[in-house]
């Protein structure tokens, strides 16, 4: 067994407010932002990347967030080992200079994770359908 994930490139907190979350992580946690996308906000954690975004309930398990060098890979490998995706990889996001494509699934007891490739821009991943 070769391919395995090893690397979290994202975690999602869901806030009530997110102009009140940012500056709180930014001014007052320290944190270095990244970037704001409407209700989204990114900070950098040596790394990892923290999503903010503003959610109904901000009490719930937030999604848990996979880097990979080749989604369609991951998926496939994946998919051989019994794990259920909610859908093909999909573009997320097109941004100045890659295209973020994920692609989610659930753990046993039901949480969402995800598998997340930074591409270049124009990719579009294999079919992994078949």
């Amino acid at each position: 067994m070769s391919f395995a994930l090893n690397r979290i490139g994202q975690i999602a907190l869901a806030v009530r407010d997110v102009d009140v979350a940012e500056t709180f992580y930014r001014d007052v946690l320290g944190l270095r932002h990244l970037y704001r996308y409407g209700d989204l906000t990114f900070f950098d954690c040596a790394g990892v990347r923290l999503l903010l975004e503003k959610g109904a309930d901000a009490d719930h398990a937030a999604p848990i967030y996979f880097t990979c060098a080749d989604i369609a890979l991951a998926v496939r490998e994946l998919t051989g080992r019994g794990v259920v995706f909610a859908g093909p990889p999909h573009r997320i996001a097109r941004m100045p200079d890659h295209d973020l494509w994920m692609a989610f699934f659930a753990d046993p007891d039901g949480h969402t994770l995800a598998l997340m490739q930074e591409a270049p821009v124009g990719y579009a991943p294999p079919d992994t359908t078949a």
